[in-house]
């Protein structure tokens, strides 16, 4: 009804233990923190930052491949307005990963982001070309590029469809890659993909109950 974003937070913290807040606008969770004094947990905030998929991505690299430090890991697609990746660059180079980004030009990770990654003692690599990046890699990082982030369809339609995944590319990968995705896809990951033993981004999903109940959980003081 137009309340203003301090007043809904005010109230709304009232009301509950804990406030999750999904916004367009970036730094929008944390102005919540400052104004709450409930726990905040960020959702997701524009072109911004998802800590709480990077939890469950870390969880999901370490379920498969048992460990973090060392693992080779390519990032994928929409690299500037994807906040799902900025979260996780730095929990990988905070954890010691190797980190290579592939991204069309006018996507690339955003300089902050670069600044943060190096700032842990990381340096990335970079490519363009996927076949090159994946075939040393441990895990492929897939990210859509979003359509909703492009005020002009012109330029969404340039970078549309840039890369693609599947069975034939992955022949050139590690025979024990693994394919992650923060869903939903569009048409960057084949199908057939989801039917070899390379594809993770179900279970990556799927481990999004536990992970958040555990957030939960820690917030709250209570044993799972």
């Amino acid at each position: 009804k137009g309340e203003n974003f301090s007043d809904t937070i005010r109230v709304t913290e009232s009301y509950a233990d804990i406030l999750v807040i999904r916004h367009p606008l970036e730094g929008a969770a944390r102005l919540a923190a400052d104004l709450s004094e409930k726990p905040v947990i960020n959702a997701g905030d524009g072109a911004g930052q998802h800590p709480t998929q990077t939890v469950l991505d870390l969880y999901t690299m370490l379920e498969a491949k048992g460990k973090l430090e060392g693992l080779n890991i390519v990032l994928l697609g929409d690299l500037k307005f994807g906040r799902t990746v900025h979260s996780l660059a730095e929990a990988l180079a905070m954890f010691g990963a190797n980190l290579t980004l592939v991204a069309p030009s006018s996507l690339e990770m955003p300089r902050d982001v670069i600044n943060q990654i190096e700032s842990m003692g990381v340096k990335p690599n970079y490519a363009h070309s996927l076949e090159e990046a994946i075939s040393d890699a441990d895990i492929l990082y897939v990210t859509r590029i979003q359509k909703e982030r492009f005020a002009d369809p012109t330029e969404y339609a340039k970078v549309s469809g840039s890369y693609r995944i599947d069975t034939k590319l992955l022949k050139q990968a590690k025979s024990d890659i693994s394919v992650m995705h923060p869903l939903p896809r569009v048409n960057e990951i084949d199908p057939e993909v989801d039917r070899t033993p390379h594809s993770l981004y179900f279970r990556q999903a799927a481990n999004g109950i536990p992970v958040r109940m555990a957030v939960l959980c820690m917030l709250l003081g209570v044993e799972p």
